[in-house]
């Protein structure tokens, strides 16, 4: 009867030890929920609130109706179309480049130093970002002081500048494209060599494989990276204030101008106008999530 008893105690499961390890693996997640909390979910819930509040504390939908009147309509438009434009311009060209980089016959090391970049490049923006351009595109920049001298073209008296629409747009794509680099690499390496020498088996072209299989199975991915960019450029502030300053007008410049501007200070209006961008950002994340859930089948 006892090795019956103890055949059964060994064969029951350690109810205990199995509590201990999900204790210990909550307490390792603890220090990442204090800081979304502190720095992320705290500061969102009080914008949210103070959105809907007025100079004295009241609640208002003033901002509200304000931030969809001119000009703030336009700079939400402007700030979405440079959006856009980066986010397309730089999902195309990290496209290419990713695949030049994964293709067989590519050195491997070429393909270490391009991670290797395109991780520091996609975190390098702000301030030094915008210096950084500047100093090689700007009035008497390096390239633009080159191209005058050597080539007789001079870029400012042809219409182009560093610190204006175009500007901004040039210069986000610097770190626009080295994320989308970072981002479509793992789903280009999904796609077997086996898929690609089945459809040459059956007769198909490369043109036929890249429309029925690989455009297939990469277009969730290349959406929802598109998606990740726009979010990336639709609330960069440092580098377009540090490049441009107040002659574009962004919803973010225009957010620190009210934030904490010397001469006209709205917090609470600041506060709707990063609200209408949550809304922008909130409906770009419902659709990236079901797009990632999709292409995430492709690279297990």
């Amino acid at each position: 009867m006892a090795t019956q008893a103890e055949a059964a105690s060994a064969l029951r499961p350690d109810t205990r030890s199995g509590r201990r390890r999900l204790s210990l693996a909550w307490l390792g997640v603890l220090p990442f929920f204090a800081y979304a909390l502190a720095f992320l979910f705290i500061p969102a819930g009080e914008v949210i609130v103070g959105a809907f509040k007025n100079a004295h504390g009241g609640a208002t939908l003033h901002h509200m109706h304000q931030i969809v009147q001119q000009p703030y309509r336009d700079q939400y438009w402007l700030t979405i179309k440079v959006s856009l434009i980066t986010a397309g311009v730089g999902s195309f060209l990290g496209l290419c480049i990713a695949y030049a980089m994964i293709r067989e016959g590519t050195p491997r090391f070429l393909r270490t130093i391009l991670t290797t970049f395109s991780g520091v490049a996609a975190n390098f923006a702000g301030i030094p970002l915008a210096f950084a351009f500047i100093a090689t595109l700007g009035t008497i920049g390096i390239a633009t002081t080159f191209i005058k001298d050597h080539l007789g073209y001079d870029l400012y008296a042809h219409g182009f500048t560093i610190f204006g629409q175009t500007g901004v747009e040039l210069t986000y794509l610097y770190f626009q494209i080295p994320l989308m680099i970072l981002v479509i690499a793992p789903a280009i390496d999904g796609l077997r060599a086996e898929w690609r020498e089945a459809a040459s088996n059956l007769g198909a072209t490369s043109w036929q494989f890249w429309r029925y299989v690989g455009i297939p199975v990469l277009l969730p991915s290349i959406l929802g990276a598109f998606i990740l960019l726009f979010g990336n450029s639709f609330s960069a502030y440092a580098t377009a204030y540090g490049l441009a300053g107040n002659s574009v007008f962004l919803i973010p410049i225009t957010i620190g101008f009210y934030y904490s501007g010397n001469v006209v200070s709205d917090p609470h209006f600041a506060q709707a106008l990063a609200f209408g961008m949550f809304v922008v950002l909130a409906v770009m994340m419902l659709l990236y999530v079901p797009l990632q859930r999709r292409s995430a089948r492709w690279m297990r």
